[in-house]
C-alpha cells in the first residue's frame, strides 16, 4: 500500500493593472491564498517597487471590491487597480 502524495496547494491569481503592472514587472502571477493584506505583503516583498502603488490601489476579488482584511481564497483572482488618470 502506498501513501497518497501530498496535495498541491491551489494558488490564487493576482493581476496587476497599469502602474501596478509596471511596478511589479509582471501583469499576472500566482500567490498563496490568505488575507488580501497578506497576499499583497508577499507580492511587495517579491516586487519592492510595488509597495508604493499598492498603498493607493483598490482591489477586486473575483470582480467584487474588497479591503485588505478580506480573505482571498485559493482559486480566486485578485485584481490590483491603481488610481487611473482621466475619466
Amino acid at each position: 500500500m502506498t501513501a497518497d502524495p501530498p496535495a498541491t496547494p491551489i494558488p490564487l491569481t493576482v493581476r496587476y493593472f497599469a502602474a501596478a503592472a509596471a511596478a511589479a514587472g509582471v501583469e499576472q502571477e500566482t500567490r498563496p491564498p490568505g488575507r488580501v493584506g497578506d497576499v499583497l505583503a508577499g507580492a511587495c516583498d517579491a516586487h519592492p517597487g510595488l509597495e508604493t502603488v499598492a498603498a493607493v490601489s483598490t482591489f477586486l476579488l473575483d470582480g467584487l471590491a474588497v479591503d485588505r482584511e478580506h480573505d482571498a481564497p485559493a482559486g480566486s483572482t485578485l485584481d490590483v487597480l491603481p488610481p487611473f488618470a482621466g475619466g
